[in-house]
């Protein structure tokens, strides 16, 4: 992954064990709707995104149990840390995400929350199926197969 070279463009958080978790079979950049106190904790770091999952509800996308620790300074008009957030993404990408998670049986998966270039929070979804037991193991010694190998060929040059 190539460095960005603004500061304002920053991972605030990642959830690593989606991919283990879930097939990703597609992914999406969407918005969030914030209020000052969350953006404000975000810039100190303070969230979890692991678990927490997005959902089609009234015609509207929202992210549901993400976590945004409070910010100590807006005592009075802080915000809860656990609510609903309002994801904003356009009436196609809404549609097929509403497609997908009522026809075929997907769920929508938060990968990364991270400021982008221009200093917005923005939020990677994961159009995902879930995995099997197997699945789980076959993946895990697919990925030891691949960092033996790797070490392999290393001994050898």
């Amino acid at each position: 992954m190539a460095q960005n070279s603004d500061p304002n463009s920053k991972l605030i958080a990642e959830n690593r064990r989606a991919r283990f978790d879930y097939a990703i079979e597609s992914d999406l950049e969407a918005g969030i709707v914030l209020l000052g106190s969350e953006v404000k904790s975000l810039r100190q770091g303070g969230s979890n995104i692991a678990d927490s999952y997005a959902s089609v509800e009234d015609g509207e996308l929202w992210l549901i149990n993400g976590y945004i620790a409070p910010y100590r300074e807006a005592k009075t008009w802080g915000h809860e840390e656990r609510r609903k957030r309002k994801l904003l993404v356009s009436r196609k990408e809404l549609a097929r995400l509403w497609s997908a998670t009522a026809r075929e049986g997907m769920t929508i998966v938060p990968l990364r929350m991270y400021f982008n270039d221009r200093g917005m929070v923005k939020l990677k979804l994961g159009i995902a199926k879930g995995k099997k037991a197997a699945d789980k193991r076959q993946t895990s010694a697919k990925r030891d197969w691949d960092r033996q190998k790797r070490r392999l060929l290393k001994q050898n040059l």
